[in-house]
C-alpha cells in the first residue's frame, strides 16, 4: 500500500497558501513512469470506462480544464493523481487506507466499482469548491461503490477537506483546521468525527447520509461509554480502521516521523519516557506546528527516511540492527510529490502552482509550474516507456539509482541541487508575477506556459548537471577500481 500525504491550512503555511502534497508510489517490485499534463474539456471523455474494474459511468457534459499527473503507460488505465482545475480547485487522489474485518463484513468492496484509477478524472472537472469536491465523490461511492479503501483531499483557496472510504459505500471527511497539518500514512487517520456536524450543518465534518444507522447496525463504535444520540467526537479509527502489526512497521512510523518534524517540542518521540513511538496508535491526525510551513518543508518531510534515528537505512546511528526496520517517506518507488499551492494574495489566473518532483524523493528536485495553461513542458509531458535523460521522470530515476548505493558521497551534490531547483521556482515565478501585475498579457495563459517552458528549461538543465556529478561520484566507488595509474 503506496503513498505519503501532507495537508497544511492556509494559517499554518508561510505566505497563506492552501497547501496538499503526496508522493504516488508504486507498490513493492514495481515502479509506474508519471507524466504532468492538462487535460482539455474536448479531450474529457463523456463515457468513462474503468481499465481495471470495467464500471462504466456517464459523466457531465461541462468539464473544466485540469492539469493531471496520470501513468505514461496505458495498460492499466489513467491514474490522474494530482491536479488543479481551471476554477482554481485541487484534488490529491488517493491515499490508499485500511479498514477492518466488521466494516468489510458490512459493507463489503466490490469488483465493477470505482478506485484510485478512476477518481481525478470523474471528479475534478466538475468541482468549484473543495467541499463540493467532498459531496460529488460521496454521491459517486454511494451509487458506483468501490474496490478499494482510499482517502482523497481537496482543495480551495480557503478550505481543505479529507475524504475517507468506509468499506463499499460509505464514507466521511473532516474540514483540515486553517492553523493545522494533516498526516497521513497508508491508514485510516481521521481520529475523531463530529456525526452531529456530519448529518447536520457540516461546518467541519461531512459523511454518507445512513453512516449513523450503519454504524449501529453493525455495533461499529467501541466507545466504553457511548454518547447518547449521535456522537459529536466519534473514535472513528476504533470503528473503521485497523491496527495491526503490518501497521506498526508501515504506517504508523511514518506519521511519527512527519510529526516529530512538525512540533518538535510538543512531544517526547525517543526514549523509555516518549509520549509517541513509531508504532504508537494514537499518533494525531491533525497537529498545530510549532512554525508555519513553506513550500520546501512539505517536501522535506515527503522525502524522511528517518534522519537522525537509528532506522535510517543510510544512517550511522546505534548498532544497525533497526535500519531498515520501518518503511521510509523517501523510498526507492516514490514516483513523483505533487505540492498544490493555491496563493489568495494574487489574482485569480495566477493563484494556482502545482510543485513537482519525480522519482524517489531522497535524491530528486522540486519545481512549480503554473496550472493555468493549455499544454504543459515536453520535459515532463512526452514521458513514455523509453528511458531517457531527456525526460523528468527518467533522469531523475536514474540519478537515485546510481546515487543510493554512494549516498555519502553523493547527497551533498543532492542538497545543493534540491535548493538550486527550489530557488529558480521562486525566482522565476516571483519575476513572471511582477510582469503580470505591471501589465496583464493579453493571452495570459499562453504567457504562463512560456513560464512554464522556461522552468522546464533551467529544471533540465539543473538535472543534466546533478547526473554528471551523480556519475562521476558513482563511477569512483565502483568495485573494479584500483588505485595505480599507467606510468
Amino acid at each position: 500500500m503506496p503513498c505519503t500525504t501532507l495537508l497544511v491550512g492556509k494559517n499554518a503555511s508561510y505566505d497563506g497558501s492552501t497547501l496538499m502534497a503526496r508522493n504516488e508510489d508504486s507498490g513493492a517490485g514495481s515502479f509506474a513512469p508519471k507524466k504532468f499534463i492538462v487535460v482539455k474539456p474536448e479531450d474529457q471523455p463523456r463515457l468513462y470506462i474503468s481499465a481495471l474494474s470495467g464500471v462504466k459511468i456517464t459523466l457531465p457534459e461541462d468539464p473544466m480544464r485540469y492539469t493531471a499527473c496520470p501513468n505514461a503507460l496505458p495498460n492499466e488505465g489513467i491514474w490522474g493523481e494530482a491536479g488543479i482545475n481551471a476554477c482554481n480547485v485541487a484534488m490529491s487522489a488517493t491515499e490508499t487506507i485500511t479498514s477492518n474485518a466488521r466494516v468489510l463484513g458490512a459493507d463489503p468492496l466490490l469488483p465493477c466499482s470505482i478506485g484510485e484509477e478512476d477518481l481525478l478524472t470523474i471528479v475534478l472537472p466538475y468541482i468549484h469548491s473543495a467541499r463540493e469536491g467532498v459531496l460529488r465523490l460521496g454521491a459517486l461511492l454511494e451509487e458506483y461503490g468501490t474496490y478499494e479503501m482510499n482517502a482523497i483531499g481537496f482543495q480551495d483557496v480557503n478550505e481543505i477537506w479529507w475524504l475517507e472510504t468506509i468499506g463499499g459505500h460509505h464514507w466521511m471527511a473532516k474540514r483540515v483546521p486553517d492553523d493545522a497539518c494533516v498526516v497521513m500514512p497508508n491508514q485510516l487517520g481521521i481520529d475523531s468525527l463530529d456525526l452531529r456536524d456530519a448529518l447536520g450543518e457540516g461546518r467541519g465534518n461531512l459523511c454518507s447520509r445512513d453512516l449513523w444507522e450503519f454504524i449501529r447496525e453493525n455495533h461499529l463504535d467501541l466507545s466504553m461509554q457511548p454518547e447518547e444520540g449521535l456522537p459529536t467526537a466519534l473514535d472513528a479509527r476504533a470503528a473503521f480502521g485497523s491496527h495491526t502489526d503490518a501497521d506498526h512497521c508501515y504506517n504508523t512510523p511514518r506519521a511519527w516521523d512527519m510529526l516529530r518534524r512538525l512540533i518538535p517540542h510538543g512531544a517526547v518521540w525517543s526514549g523509555p519516557r516518549a509520549d509517541y513511538g513509531p508504532e504508537s496508535d494514537d499518533l494525531p491526525w491533525a497537529v498545530k506546528p510549532e512554525h508555519k510551513l513553506t513550500v520546501e518543508e512539505v517536501k522535506e518531510i515527503l522525502s524522511l527516511h528517518y534522519q537522525g534515528t537509528e532506522f535510517d537505512p543510510y544512517g550511522r546511528y546505534g548498532d544497525g540492527g533497526n535500519r531498515g526496520k520501518y518503511r521510509p517517506i523517501g523510498i526507492n518507488r516514490n514516483n513523483f510529490v505533487a505540492v498544490t499551492q493555491l496563493r489568495p494574495y494574487l489574482p485569480a489566473g495566477l493563484m494556482a502552482l502545482q510543485w513537482i518532483a519525480m522519482g524517489s524523493n531522497v535524491f530528486n528536485g522540486m519545481v512549480p509550474f503554473y496550472a493555468n495553461v493549455e499544454s504543459t513542458p515536453a520535459y515532463l509531458a512526452d514521458t513514455d516507456g523509453k528511458v531517457t535523460t531527456d525526460n523528468f521522470y527518467w533522469v531523475s530515476r536514474l540519478i537515485a539509482a546510481m546515487a543510493d548505493p554512494h549516498y555519502g558521497s553523493c547527497i551533498a551534490h543532492i542538497e545543493r541541487y534540491r535548493r538550486r531547483m527550489a530557488g529558480l521556482g521562486h525566482r522565476l515565478t516571483a519575476e513572471a508575477e511582477r510582469s503580470c501585475l505591471r501589465e496583464l498579457p493579453e493571452d495570459l495563459s499562453a504567457y504562463l506556459a512560456e513560464v512554464n517552458e522556461k522552468i522546464a528549461a533551467e529544471a533540465k538543465k539543473e538535472t543534466d548537471e546533478l547526473l554528471g556529478k551523480v556519475l562521476y561520484e558513482s563511477s569512483c566507488h565502483m568495485k573494479n577500481a584500483y588505485s595505480r595509474s599507467d606510468g
